[in-house]
Parts: C-alpha cells; structure tokens; sequence
C-alpha cells in the first residue's frame, strides 16, 4: 500500500536516513496524495504497461506507479536516495531500480529487456534538466506510448504554445513534432517538501504515430530551429546565416525566404512547424 504521499511520512523517512536534500539534483518531494493519484490517472497505466520513471526520489510515485503497471523502472541519479528506495519499494517485486544518469542510460536496452514493447515514461523532473532529458527521449525515438510528467508550468506552457507569443520557441517545435501535449493539471508550490520557488504542471505528450510534417532530415530541421531562437531579436536571416553549423550564406537564406514569400525581416517566432519544415527542406537543398 503506497504509504508516502503526505508530508508526515516523507518527512520521517527522511530524518531516519538524515538525508540532506542536494541542490544541484533540483530535489522536491510530492507529499499530495490526489496530485499522485491524478498523474498516474493521467498516464492510464495498466497492469499491461511497462513504466519508465526518472528520478523516483524517495519512491512516492514509483509505489503508486507498481499498484498500477505491470513493471515499473526507475532510474536514479542520486546514490544517497538508494538505500532509501530499497526500504520504500521493498514490499514490490515488479520494480527495477537503477542507479544512474538517465542521459545516459542505453534506453534500446531497456526496450530489449522489455521484450521491445512501448514504454510510457512518467517523471517529476528537475526544473534545470527538463528539456535535455524529453529531448533526449524523443531522439532516441524508442517505442514510446506517452510521457506524463511534472514540470515549471512555464516550461509547460511553452510547450503547447503557438506562435506570435513570448513563450513560442524551440521547446514548443520540438514537442509539437513528436506529441500532442495535454495539460492535466496545475500543482501549487504548497503539495512539495522543500517548498519550490515556482508552481508545477502535470503535462502528458501523447507520441504521434507519424510526425505531423514532412521533413526530409529531421536533425537538420531541430538544427534550423535552434538557430533561429538563439538570439530572438535577430531577423531568421541573421540568424541561419550566423550558424556555422548550417554553412548557408545571407545569400542563400534570402534567396528561399523570398521563394516562401517571407520578407527578410521575418523571425523565427512566427513561423509554424509547418512552415519551419519547408524551410529546412528547401535550405537543405539550396546548400547541397
């Protein structure tokens, strides 16, 4: 029986392994029983479902993650919570725990071991590490079903925002090529020990099937992207033209601009993925 999801319990496995919590891992621990009941709703885990979890902490979500899933995986940067997590998640004999940096965990292995089924990925991630580690899922482009998790609503909000507005950017492209995000719900700085300075959102990606847009090399779009939010204020020519790693001329970039019927002041900001995909395509065949 998960046991964990209130403040008087997480408070007392802490003080029994005198844990001190450690500023560079971002570390705040869920203590609302509904927030937990809620992301796991969210997540529509079955006994079916193999579940990967980063940074379980002290286990509270990985035990209602294991009364749901078939198997749960969870994955730890911190040794110090280990011994903590072996006590916690002790009374489940469907979890893996590992010890590691999920940047650098082989994840086609852990698909292999799971007999190559989907996995949904269910995390309250650090604030400072948010987007490198759904990058990083979405690049491995492991069979994914969803991935459910707790992050700065600011970050949630740029997400699924559009474009014309301050939040629109890199992070909003990259999501919206590989999942539709849904916010489930907003969770008040209040439901976490320590106490954040900010308040959170539950967001679910559901993955697409098939990107949205065509694209000819998808490396090189996020490459055009990430060029053309680098420095917002610049004009998308300056911008793709200053990239080194694009090699394209100020030449090059007004000459397909022009062909799109853009003006050479446009910004990154208003263009849709749809538009960001021919761009890519049209530059990608310019410079060859």
């Amino acid at each position: 029986m998960a046991n964990l999801g209130n403040y008087t319990n997480t408070s007392e496995i802490l003080r029994k392994y005198q844990f001190r919590m450690q500023k560079k891992y971002g570390q705040n621990f869920l203590i609302d029983a509904n927030i937990l009941h809620k992301i796991v709703e969210a997540a529509q885990i079955t006994e079916k479902d193999c579940v990967l979890e980063i940074g379980p902490g002290i286990g509270t979500m990985t035990q209602y993650l294991a009364e749901s899933a078939g198997r749960v995986i969870a994955v730890e940067i911190d040794k110090g919570l280990i011994p903590i997590l072996e006590e916690t998640l002790s009374p489940y004999d469907n979890i893996t725990l590992l010890c590691a940096d999920i940047l650098k965990v082989d994840l086609s292995a852990l698909v292999e071991e799971n007999g190559g089924g989907p996995l949904k990925v269910v995390a309250n991630l650090p604030y400072y590490i948010t987007t490198p580690i759904i990058m990083a899922l979405f690049e491995s482009h492991i069979p994914l079903e969803s991935i459910t998790v707790m992050v700065q609503s600011e970050v949630a909000d740029r997400m699924q925002t559009g474009p014309g507005t301050k939040d629109y950017g890199a992070l909003s492209l990259a999501v919206q090529y590989y999942a539709k995000p849904e916010i489930v719900t907003r969770v008040p700085a209040s439901c976490f020990t320590p106490r954040p300075n900010v308040d959170s959102t539950v967001v679910r990606l559901v993955k697409h099937k098939e990107p949205p847009v065509v694209v000819e090399d998808e490396a090189y779009l996020f490459s055009v992207i990430r060029a053309s939010f680098n420095q917002r204020r610049k004009t998308l020519a300056n911008g793709l033209a200053n990239a080194g790693n694009l090699n394209l001329t100020r030449a090059q970039v007004e000459q397909v601009l022009e062909e799109m019927g853009l003006p050479g002041t446009v910004r990154g900001e208003t263009l849709t993925l749809q538009r960001f995909s021919e761009l890519s395509n049209r530059l990608l065949q310019i410079r060859a």
